[in-house]
């Protein structure tokens, strides 16, 4: 047997190996005879896995955030890898290295909290900077910050997920900006690095990622808003119109009521950081969704249920030198003061499938084609 990481698993390998338990279950099968389904995880991947035999006894060896070191033989069934547990032994947590079975950013995290004091640093309304700094010079909670994902499956899924997509957002914005005449672009930046603010405390992420009773009773929106509230309090003269611009971002970034916005954006910098928001989290989402089948000769991705399709994975760079690549991608982007509105279009004769904007789709007006319009 050879020791082996998830990522490098193939049909019928015997593998021998530590792994983190991510999910346990006991179930019984059709026989009555008990057996185990668990969800094995490394750094590189999650793989399920099966005992059969002696599942009772075995299964009280261990719990969910245990590290297990297993021999296994590995099979493909119905299209998905599984391993198939001979033997396993608990392993002590003091023998084992956490960063070999979490998946983290490919980033350095300490360059990117130096992008976040720049940001910081260049914001222009005096109130909004010291409102930051009250967060980010707080070593507790830039503790959890730095290193928190930005969630359990949709998108940056990985220890320094939350710093990494919020500060992506936020260079988004910068971008933005001069394109949109009037744009306020503190309270935007300011929106970017606090929509999430909330999830250091919605989530647990010292083993398996997962939910906190407050993040499962609460959600990261409310504990956001009420994390705003306590450090505006303590911020002299901070301006109560600019705190309530600030709380409708936060509570309005996710858009709609369905995907748990108790506000729907209704303020230009509110309805820009919602699409900003989306756009950084479906690229990232559909480009890890390739990156888990490095082997896969496919043009095709496997089917991604979430967003309710599979993905092309190819889009015509192949075909130019990199040289050239890297001497478009440093072109900078021309800048232009404001856009005109576009005209009009007329609609198309053929709409997409309800399936299909359910699924992807996340525009801010939809609902205006229904009834009981939430308007003030």
């Amino acid at each position: 047997m050879k020791k082996i990481c998830v990522a490098d698993i193939k049909d019928r390998d015997l593998v021998q190996g530590v792994f983190l338990v991510k999910e346990k279950i006991l179930a019984m099968a059709k026989n009555g005879k008990p057996y185990l389904t668990l969800k094995l995880m490394d750094k590189t991947g999650e793989v399920d896995a099966k005992v059969w035999d002696n599942a009772d006894e075995i299964g009280a060896l261990f719990d969910r955030n245990d590290f297990l070191k297993i021999c296994a033989k590995a099979s493909v069934y119905l299209g998905k890898m599984q391993l198939i547990v001979s033997d396993l032994k608990k392993v002590p947590e003091e023998e084992v290295e956490l960063s070999e079975f979490l998946p983290e950013t490919e980033r350095d995290i300490q360059v990117m909290v130096g992008e976040l004091q720049a940001l910081i640093a260049s914001m222009k309304d005096p109130h909004l900077q010291l409102l930051l700094r009250r967060f980010f010079d707080d070593p507790e909670l830039m503790a959890c910050y730095r290193v928190a994902p930005a969630a359990k499956g949709m998108h940056h899924v990985y220890l320094g997920g939350l710093l990494e997509h919020s500060l992506a957002v936020a260079r988004l914005v910068d971008v933005i900006v001069p394109l949109y005449a009037g744009l306020n672009r503190d309270l935007l930046v300011a929106g970017a690095l606090l929509h999430d603010i909330g999830k250091v405390r919605e989530m647990t992420y010292l083993r398996c990622f997962d939910y906190s009773d407050e993040g499962k009773l609460i959600g990261h929106i409310t504990i956001g808003v009420e994390m705003l509230q306590e450090k505006i309090i303590g911020i002299p003269g901070f301006p109560l119109e600019l705190g309530m611009l600030l709380k409708h971002m936060i509570l309005s970034h996710h858009g709609q009521y369905e995907y748990g916005s108790p506000k729907r954006p209704k303020t230009i910098e509110a309805t820009v950081l919602n699409y900003l928001d989306d756009l950084d989290s479906k690229i990232n989402g559909i480009r890890t969704h390739m990156k888990k089948e490095p082997e896969n000769p496919a043009r095709w991705t496997s089917y991604h249920r979430l967003y309710d399709r599979y993905f092309f994975k190819e889009n015509g760079l192949g075909v130019v030198e990199e040289e050239l690549v890297q001497e478009y991608r440093a072109e900078p982007v021309p800048l232009v003061e404001s856009v005109e509105e576009p005209a009009r279009r007329e609609k198309p004769a053929i709409q997409p499938k309800e399936r299909e904007r359910k699924a992807f789709t996340n525009n801010p007006f939809e609902a205006l084609k229904g009834e009981n319009l939430d308007l003030f």
